[in-house]
């Protein structure tokens, strides 16, 4: 038998706060339902839209930025279960997943709380992932290369200009990438594209603004990149 306590809590953040580096002693979901969540966790950096949830394991380090007025609702459970994801995570959020949250960090009622744990849990078990981060790299030059993509993802450089920024030859490079992300160059930069697009989709953009925002040469482009790497097109996190 898995005994599992739950607490809530609503918060809101202004754009551009950071709630700074920190743990806690339990497992967290938060989901987003305004505003866009940067978060710099061990295991890579993730970008949360509204609609969806972030799973964090106890003691698991991380960071989240601002971006917009930020408004979530964290639930923190106590104990562990089979359905606990090990590392962190982002997934869709169903609409029961929502009201749950929102019941129990807004103040459910303690005959209420074991109903809601058993219903959470299950609906954990069935998060819909997405793949909205970029991997953390333990290379230092990989590193830099994450963070520049993701900061300035409208930037042009070649291949073979960062490899003369990062004093390794185009070949050493592409193996480097391969081993620290699991990607190529082209697709580590079109992850970080979408990436930096799903920051800026919900804020009120359009989507021509933002396609050329991030680098790519038409709508058209930036809606099939897209929609191969989230399954949906960008107006599903538009405003």
């Amino acid at each position: 038998m898995h005994r599992i306590q739950l607490e809530g809590l609503a918060s809101e953040y202004a754009s551009g706060q950071t709630i700074a580096t920190h743990a806690h002693d339990t497992n967290q979901i938060v989901h987003a339902i305004s505003g866009v969540m940067r978060v710099l966790a061990d295991n890579g950096t993730w970008v949360v839209p509204p609609g969806r949830a972030l799973w964090v394991p106890a003691r698991t380090t991380h960071e989240i930025y601002c971006n917009g007025a930020v408004r979530f609702r964290t639930v923190y459970l106590t104990g562990n279960h089979p359905s606990f994801p090990m590392v962190v995570q982002v997934g869709g959020v169903s609409p029961l997943m929502r009201e749950i949250m929102v019941r129990v960090s807004e103040g459910a009622l303690p005959h209420q709380l074991p109903h809601l744990t058993v219903l959470l849990i299950d609906e954990i078990a069935s998060l819909r992932l997405d793949t909205f981060y970029l991997p953390l790299s333990n290379d230092a030059r990989i590193a830099t290369l994450c963070s520049s993509l993701l900061e300035n993802p409208a930037d042009t450089i070649s291949l073979n200009g960062w490899a003369d920024r990062l004093a390794l030859s185009p070949r050493s490079l592409i193996r480097l990438i391969k081993k620290e992300t699991g990607m190529s160059f082209r697709e580590l930069r079109r992850q970080s594209r979408i990436l930096a697009s799903l920051e800026r989709l919900p804020l009120g953009q359009s989507v021509t603004n933002v396609a050329i925002d991030v680098g790519f040469e038409s709508p058209s482009a930036f809606i099939y990149a897209f929609r191969s790497v989230t399954g949906k097109t960008p107006s599903h996190f538009t405003n």
